[in-house]
């Protein structure tokens, strides 16, 4: 795998610190997007310029996940949010109740969905504005 397949990688997934890392590797000259990611060393870089470079959001970042809120005994409704608190307002204004809680869920989530095995990363991508109701489960 070369860096360039690895970085990709690290945008797609918003795997915030690596897609950093090799961002500023690449601006020192550190490394090169045709390297081997193998041999990609990320003790070379200056940690307290890449910590700088995420708190200000260099390659832009806006994180959703995804978020069990347990509408009653036996429902509960999946919302893909920027942060939590997000979640629970859209499950508020949508079925005007508090929810009894609300859990982070991980994207890599294998579910069924139509007779087919997807990830809640694969349903995201449906959507283009965010926070979104991604589905419901019934005990």
């Amino acid at each position: 795998m070369k860096v360039r397949d690895l970085y990709i990688d690290a945008i797609c997934y918003e795997e915030v610190s690596l897609a950093h890392y090799i961002h500023h590797l690449l601006q020192e000259g550190k490394a090169s997007l045709e390297d081997d990611a193998s041999h990609l060393d990320l003790n070379l870089a200056d940690h307290e310029k890449v910590r700088e470079m995420i708190e200000n959001n260099v390659l832009g970042f806006h994180k959703v996940g995804v978020y069990s809120l347990k509408k009653n005994k036996r429902e509960f409704v999946f919302i893909f949010a920027h942060y939590e608190q997000e979640a629970i307002e859209l499950f508020v204004k949508t079925y005007h109740q508090t929810p009894l809680n609300c859990h982070p869920y991980s994207l890599n989530t294998q579910l069924l969905r139509e007779h087919k095995l997807t990830t809640f990363w694969e349903m995201r991508k449906e959507h283009l504005v965010f926070p979104a109701i991604a589905g419901y489960f019934v005990k």
